[in-house]
């Protein structure tokens, strides 16, 4: 007897159409909640990576800290320092930052409203100098400072009371919103918290002349400051410990702008570096206090 052909298995029963669209769904749900959820790996790992590896400085005093980026501490270290030179005190600074983080974030802004512009966004317009002045630090701040010195009793005013006499902005009360950070920002770059602030940043700094550097630590702080014969090292001699931690700390603060690689006064250095480690300042073995600042400048 002649076998017939092979049965074939039995075909599968489609799906009715209404499962199989419950069925495409689904699938998409779960390959969309896949994506987000890598891609939310990817962001948290990229954030994480800036936050331990990317240039950041941070501020520290009265157990408060705050970080900030090269940019920001650059200007707040001009701020600060005129306020030093000027022979202000303390909480001078302490206005005009909190002052500027509102306006600017400390940020040397070219563009506002109206014409404002600057870290304190000035209006030419109003008499706070040229479109070029009013972008320059050093003439914003002294022309704040200028402002501020004339209010009687500024150093025992509310900052949104006094900060609003100077600028008549619309916001006054924002400017109380700053008050922490301009506190600790000014604690610490007026040598008033010794090692109170610390950069994070590339380790591949532009090579920058020595007399560039003492320049502008001369403008801003009116500290003189001698360089040696390698052109590499400027030492800076101050009247006190506390002016000596605050050249210091403008040095940190510069060191982006200056291509500085380290920073050394009394027991403590500072050195540029990548990891966290440069956060902070290290013990060496100097005298327990001292009026020396040396710095140590990236060869050109």
């Amino acid at each position: 007897m002649t076998a017939g052909p092979p049965s074939r298995p039995p075909k599968p029963a489609s799906r009715p159409p209404r499962l199989e669209r419950r069925y495409r769904v689904r699938r998409a749900v779960v390959v969309a909640a896949l994506v987000a959820f890598v891609t939310a790996l990817i962001v948290l790992g990229q954030f994480t990576f800036r936050a331990y590896t990317g240039a950041t400085c941070r501020a520290t005093a009265g157990g408060q800290s705050f970080a900030f980026t090269p940019e920001q501490a650059r200007n707040a270290a001009t701020i600060t320092g005129i306020a030093m030179k000027r022979g202000l005190p303390a909480r001078a600074a302490t206005i005009a930052l909190a002052t500027a983080l509102q306006e600017s974030n400390l940020r040397n802004l070219r563009y506002g409203d109206r014409d404002s512009l600057g870290l304190f966004q000035q209006r030419p317009s109003q008499g706070w100098g040229t479109q070029a002045q009013v972008l320059d630090p050093v003439h914003a701040a002294n022309a704040f400072y200028d402002a501020l010195v004339k209010i009687d009793g500024y150093t025992t005013m509310e900052i949104t009371v006094v900060a609003q006499k100077v600028q008549r902005s619309a916001y006054p009360e924002a400017y109380a919103d700053h008050e922490g950070q301009g506190r600790v920002l000014a604690s610490a770059l007026s040598g008033h918290s010794p090692g109170g602030l610390g950069c994070r940043l590339n380790q591949s700094p532009v090579g920058v002349a020595a007399d560039r550097l003492t320049a502008a630590l001369l403008t801003e702080t009116g500290q003189t400051g001698s360089a040696a014969d390698d052109g590499r090292t400027v030492t800076i001699h101050t009247s006190g410990e506390q002016s000596a931690w605050g050249v210091a700390e403008w040095l940190v603060a510069s060191a982006d702008t200056f291509g500085i690689t380290q920073v050394d006064v009394a027991d403590r250095s500072w050195r540029r570096a990548r990891g966290r480690d440069a956060l902070d300042w290290v013990r060496t073995d100097g005298p327990t206090a001292g009026t020396t600042v040396t710095v140590v400048l990236v060869g050109r």
